[in-house]
């Protein structure tokens, strides 16, 4: 088991990002390939995500049929629009992403496809999409019921639907999406609240008749896609650590460049403005998505409540309980349900590891109130969990910190200790 012991900074952040210093976007780097399979043609996919989650989503793209190929900074993508039966399982390591839209898609394709994962994946709940799937006409099982993978999936034909999802899920959403594109007619999908929504903008580039908003409307295909062409932006959610950092170090300021500004991928940011911090965006350009530099400088940080749009910030939560825990006041998360059932069960591991650190902290159901104003060094416990490790990495920065289990962020993030070290100490 990999250890990571963070020692505390010696002086404020003044620090400009290369436009590729920080991991492409995840989200995006995921469907860029995944879309790919389904367009008649070459796809263009520059600045993709070299990271072990989004490099076994290439990897069942190849054993589903594209022929891949890399020139440069680029990835070549070519397909006939027609999805192959593969002669092996397909391994989406520890991607839920890539688990939950691969199940949707292959879901209406001919053919017998086989799910599975890391340990930490095959733990993680899949009725989620298998049912909703299931209730389409797709058939698919799985361990528990079709709760655990591995999940098999006979694919085949969907029925078009009107889905009303309790959850604000951009993993559902798009797995139901997909298989709609393959019904038999004009389906809907209702969520409480707008997710994340790339793959529809997505989609749309590539001429899919789609309706965005809470309710969706997603039309059949009736010939492959267009390819795409595309530079995947940095990743908002990558980047939002060391926006953590900036907030949280006195005096600190940066700039982040070649920025996702998706309005729901910066929700994360709005929340930290609201807190205290000076952040600005600015837009540079626009085609698929919005893109443009975020600059970031300390404030002092004051506590706040939070109820709205989770589901657009879900995986920035542990990042925020750190600025959380070092603000002037109580700060609360509510309505985030879907924290439970994450690459860990991030309420638990929150709360658990801020109680280790001298924090003091309230569990809920759906979220945590935190009274701010002091963090102690402790010893963390990471549950396989990517951001976990990150966040308290980042609170490493003032008190230092020992960080147990930090493979997994070499999963979105692999040069993040590289980055952290040009701050502070870091020991491997």
């Amino acid at each position: 088991m990999k250890i990571a012991k963070i020692f505390p900074i010696e002086k404020e952040i003044s620090y400009e990002f290369g436009e590729r210093e920080i991991g492409s976007d995840k989200s995006i780097s995921h469907r860029s390939v995944m879309f790919s399979l389904l367009a008649n043609g070459t796809s263009k996919i520059e600045n993709f995500l070299e990271a072990e989650d989004t490099q076994n989503s290439l990897k069942i793209v190849e054993k589903l049929g594209a022929e891949v190929r890399r020139e440069g900074k680029a990835i070549f993508v070519t397909s006939s629009g027609v999805v192959k039966e593969p002669d092996d399982i397909l391994d989406c390591g520890n991607s839920g992403t890539g688990m939950r839209l691969f199940a949707g898609l292959l879901s209406s394709q001919k053919g017998h496809f086989v799910l599975t994962g890391d340990k930490y994946l095959r733990r993680r709940p899949m009725k989620r999409v298998s049912k909703p799937l299931r209730e389409i006409g797709a058939s698919l099982d799985g361990r528990d019921d079709g709760e655990l993978a591995p999940l098999s999936i006979r694919g085949g034909e969907v029925k078009s639907f009107h889905y009303v999802s309790k959850i604000a899920s951009a993993q559902v959403k798009s797995a139901l999406i997909l298989a709609g594109l393959f019904g038999d007619g004009k389906s809907t999908f209702v969520e409480p609240e707008l997710s994340r929504d790339h793959t529809e903008r997505m989609l749309r580039g590539m001429g899919v008749e789609i309706v965005s908003g809470k309710e969706i409307e997603i039309y059949p295909i009736s010939k492959p896609l267009e390819p795409l062409e595309i530079e995947v932006p940095t990743d908002p959610s990558s980047a939002f650590f060391f926006a953590v950092a900036t907030a949280i170090v006195p005096n600190s300021k940066i700039v982040l460049k070649n920025m996702l500004l998706n309005p729901t991928r910066i929700e994360a940011f709005k929340v930290l403005q609201k807190m205290g911090t000076k952040i600005e965006f600015l837009e540079k350009s626009s085609k698929y998505e919005s893109i443009g530099e975020i600059r970031v400088e300390y404030r002092p940080l004051k506590g706040i409540e939070v109820s709205e749009n989770i589901s657009w910030f879900i995986d920035e939560v542990p990042a925020l309980a750190i600025a959380m825990s070092v603000a002037e006041g109580k700060s609360q998360i509510r309505n985030g349900e879907e924290l439970r059932v994450k690459e860990s069960d991030r309420i638990d591991a929150v709360v658990k590891n801020l109680k280790n650190c001298a924090v003091e902290v309230e569990e809920f159901p759906d979220g945590f109130e935190i009274v701010g104003g002091k963090i102690e060094p402790a010893e963390i416990d990471s549950f396989g969990d990517h951001r976990i490790a990150m966040s308290f990495a980042i609170a490493g920065l003032l008190v230092g910190m020992r960080v147990e289990d930090i493979e997994s962020v070499n999963t979105s993030f692999p040069n993040f200790f590289e980055i952290l070290q040009k701050f502070t100490k870091v020991e491997l």
